[in-house]
């Protein structure tokens, strides 16, 4: 019987050639994994590195801005989103819950603390979404409000943590120190201001750490870090005194309340150093709700017809020139340029009188003669350029404007004798009443005093008296003083000044008004305004310059600008001590401070106490180790002596009624920070006396200003 062949089966031959097959490609792609530096033109080291690696940002802190003495203008502060968890999936199967379970409760617990309605809360948890925003009463609240909401225990109530800059005093000097918003990436960019001008200073440079990470996420344990610390941004120091500063908001606000101008200003200028120590406008803005009406800050960036205080530098122009003579007299009735008539602001004229008398009566017909006969169109432009007018002043705001001293014709030249026809800012003004103030030479004006880097403590800026080479002569400024103080001191029926003399104040100084021009047309409004005074106190030693500026007001008249100029001179005069009798009270009632240091407590209070002065310790020893005011220090018997003893515990004081400066020395001698609010004296204080401080005791100060200025 013959044999069947065996049929052949292919299959796992079949299957054993993929298999090796699949095997040699495999091999050969581990091989170029293994051996080519790039995968796919993908570099695989790189690739793994980025991977693995994670970089964080590690934020600079904004720096701060402050007054002069130290007082809080403008920092950086941590704000919290109030979130609500809806979902039970958040609990879970947790036996405490991580969601809002009664929303009746939790909606009348937090309306008055997010300041919104039960209702409107109500409607936010009844959502149906995982978790809500409680806004917008919820957002950007406090640190302190904060913790009364954790106080409340509320099962779902979580936060989000951010922050912003914030403004403790809301619209106070709002145009010089401007505002800064937070940007989209978290930042904080400024953007009017100082905040804008000094935001590459004020914001520092941020740093970050790169580290490898697992695949849980943490830092693996030995590996390299690379970490580049952030600097924080440099604190800036204003030359603002905030106390000065009140007294200019509180009569501006006054006077927009009475008169409703299209704007207004005044500014307040230390005359021998140039400093700005107060400026505020109208309109203002608030730089936390950013309640803009105009970006342009109205001591720099306000063009407009200055009006008669210009007759100042005309006539300082012909003095210095040697032709003036001011006993010489005219017609005051009109002055003609071929086809114009120049009249006085009472139309008719005051008679012949002098040139002298024609400054106090502030005649437009004498300043236009003094351009007849003691000087020319080339002597005006030449002063005018001289005395800083035409060109920006350089002080440490952005968008200073130039103004224009251009004047061809003779009325032309007659007008802007007079300060028509021409344009100036605020800022210009008062850098050319230093001249006045300082002897002849024009002073650079300032608003910031210095610059200290946060880390160090180091000061990278500080500024410094700039004056000019001399302008005018000695004799030209007392001349000037001498009319100057005419205007505010004489008895004529048609001195322009005299609502400004105060009793017991050698005020001198300058009214000025001029035509409202329609900044829309370009064209005078009939009728309309702006009304100015220009001054400075005391007469021969002037310590302080001010400028208000009153723009269309609904009266339209400068009653409400008289108002406000003494008021605000009156109380800088009582801040300062400057009446006459306050002066030789002074005298009477000074004390030049020795040193007490190394002497026993009980006798070093025991010596001042003799002298009527109050002595506060600090610190439980017996022996002083450092004092506040410094020996040879004049101060008067009614001011606080700070003596630091040797002793550890420190214990708070009562604070009530302290100023600025005494509560700023009080710290620094026993370097603690701390916090404030307002300015003044001190009306609030977060610990109570008698309570230990410690290193990380947390102290909160209230201020509020005195002079009848609540």
């Amino acid at each position: 019987m013959k044999k069947k062949k065996a049929k052949v089966w292919n299959f796992p031959r079949f299957v054993f050639l993929m298999f090796l097959l699949f095997v040699m490609v495999l091999s050969g792609q581990l091989v170029y994994l293994a051996l080519s530096p790039d995968v796919y033109s993908i570099n695989m080291d790189e690739f793994a590195a980025k991977r693995n690696t994670v970089t964080k940002t590690l934020t600079a802190s904004r720096g701060t801005i402050y007054d002069k003495d130290k007082n809080v203008l403008a920092l950086n502060v941590t704000s919290y989103t109030v979130i609500a968890y809806l979902s039970p999936k958040r609990t879970g199967k947790n036996k405490t819950p991580l969601h809002v379970v009664d929303k009746e409760k939790t909606a009348e617990e937090l309306s008055p603390l997010i300041h919104m309605n039960k209702e409107d809360i109500l409607k936010l948890l009844n959502k149906n979404v995982y978790q809500v925003e409680l806004g917008p009463g919820g957002r950007g609240i406090s640190e302190l409000t904060k913790s009364k909401i954790v106080a409340l225990n509320l099962p779902g109530i979580d936060f989000i943590e951010s922050h912003k800059r914030y403004f403790p005093n809301g619209d106070f000097a709002s145009y010089i120190i401007g505002y800064a918003k937070e940007e989209e990436d978290g930042s904080i960019k400024g953007e009017l201001g100082i905040e804008a001008k000094y935001d590459e200073i004020l914001k520092g440079t941020d740093g970050y750490v790169k580290y490898q990470r697992d695949r849980f996420g943490y830092k693996i344990p030995d590996t390299k870090e690379e970490r580049i610390e952030a600097v924080n941004g440099s604190d800036i120091y204003l030359t603002l005194d905030s106390n000065i500063q009140r007294f200019v908001e509180s009569a501006v606000k006054d006077a927009t309340n009475n008169s409703e101008p299209n704007w207004m200003i005044i500014s307040v200028m230390d005359a021998k150093t140039g400093k700005i120590l107060a400026n505020t406008s109208t309109p203002t803005f608030n730089p936390n709700t950013k309640n803009i009406t105009s970006y342009e800050n109205p001591l720099v960036s306000y063009l407009y017809e200055p009006g008669s205080i210009m007759k100042t530098y005309t006539y300082m122009c012909a003095i210095e020139k040697g032709t003036y003579n001011g006993s010489s007299t005219y017609d005051s009735t009109k002055i003609t340029f071929t086809d114009d008539t120049i009249t006085d602001w009472n139309d008719v004229g005051f008679g012949t009188i002098t040139f002298d008398k024609g400054y106090e009566y502030s005649s437009n017909v004498g300043v236009s003669n003094i351009m007849q006969r003691f000087l020319n169109r080339k002597d005006l432009k030449e002063c005018f350029s001289k005395y800083g007018f035409g060109k920006q002043t350089g002080i440490e705001l952005s968008r200073e404007l130039s103004g224009n001293i251009t004047f061809r014709y003779p009325i032309e030249v007659a007008s802007a004798s007079f300060g028509q026809g021409i344009t100036s800012t605020v800022i210009q003004q008062l850098r050319a009443l230093t001249i006045i103030s300082n002897d002849g030479k024009m002073l650079k004006p300032h608003v910031v005093d210095k610059i200290v880097d946060a880390k160090t403590g180091k000061t990278t800026y500080k500024a410094k008296k700039e004056e000019s080479e001399r302008v005018v002569s000695t004799n030209t400024v007392t001349k000037i003083k001498e009319l100057m103080s005419n205007v505010v001191n004489g008895t004529d029926g048609y001195t322009t000044g005299k609502a400004y003399r105060i009793d017991g104040l050698d005020i001198i100084g300058k009214t000025g008004t001029a035509q409202y021009v329609d900044t829309n047309t370009g064209k005078y409004v009939k009728g309309s305004y702006i009304y100015s005074f220009a001054g400075m106190f005391p007469k021969e030693e002037p310590e302080i310059i001010i400028l208000g500026v009153l723009a269309n007001p609904s009266t339209q008249n400068n009653e409400s600008l008289k108002t406000s100029i003494r008021e605000v001179i009156n109380n800088i005069a009582t801040y300062k001590g400057m009446f006459t009798e306050n002066i030789e009270k002074e005298k009477k009632q000074s004390v030049i401070l020795e040193s007490y240091i190394n002497k026993d407590v009980q006798n070093a209070r025991e010596s001042l106490e003799k002298e009527g002065i109050s002595a506060i310790i600090i610190g439980n020893g017996d022996k002083i180790i450092d004092q506040f005011p410094k020996k040879e220090k004049k101060i008067l018997k009614q001011d606080l002596v700070l003596l630091k003893t040797n002793g550890e515990e420190v214990k708070m004081p009562n604070m009530i009624g302290w100023s600025s400066k005494t509560v700023q020395n009080y710290f620094n001698l026993i370097g603690l920070p701390y916090t404030s609010e307002g300015y003044g004296f001190v009306s609030e204080q977060s610990v109570p006396e008698g309570t230990v401080l410690g290193k990380d005791t947390a102290i909160a100060v209230k201020f509020t200003q005195k002079f009848g200025l609540e």
